[in-house]
């Protein structure tokens, strides 16, 4: 799922995530994983023909996420999935992030929220000016004094 959302801003909702599934021929099965990203979402689901480019920040990342899935994805890589949204909806992102990794999807997160991803993460790579400084297991990392004093304010 690319930075900044990317959503097909003139096609609907549901436009939106059958490009998610293109390549897939299982109709059958492409309705039922429509109809599960409609129950993780319920916001897709009541704006299903509307416009991508009338939605908000956060229903876009919805939207974009949910595309993803529609793939079916056994990796997902996800870069800047908070970046300009509300508290209150990187929280149910970080919410919806978590359950798909215990589906068994694994997760790339790119993250500047070093606080999310650190609380996302099993492990956890630590980039500087695209240099790679530390790398460890997440909780680790987040009690690392250098991390805490120069990503997480502490």
């Amino acid at each position: 799922m690319p930075e900044g959302r990317r959503v097909f801003p003139d096609l609907t909702v549901e436009e939106n995530l059958r490009t998610g599934a293109f390549l897939r021929r299982d109709k059958v099965q492409v309705a039922a994983d429509l109809e599960a990203v409609f129950q993780r979402f319920p916001r897709l689901r009541e704006r299903r023909t509307q416009f991508a480019k009338t939605m908000s920040g956060g229903e876009q990342q919805m939207l974009a996420i949910g595309r993803a899935l529609m793939a079916k994805p056994r990796l997902l890589l996800l870069d800047e999935p908070s970046m300009g949204l509300a508290p209150v909806i990187v929280e149910e992102i970080a919410v919806i992030i978590e359950e798909i990794s215990k589906q068994g999807v694994a997760v790339i997160l790119v993250e500047q929220n070093a606080e999310l991803a650190l609380e996302l993460a099993d492990h956890a790579y630590v980039l500087e000016t695209g240099d790679l400084v530390l790398e460890g297991k997440a909780r680790d990392l987040h009690e690392n004094d250098h991390v805490r004093r120069a990503y997480l304010g502490a």
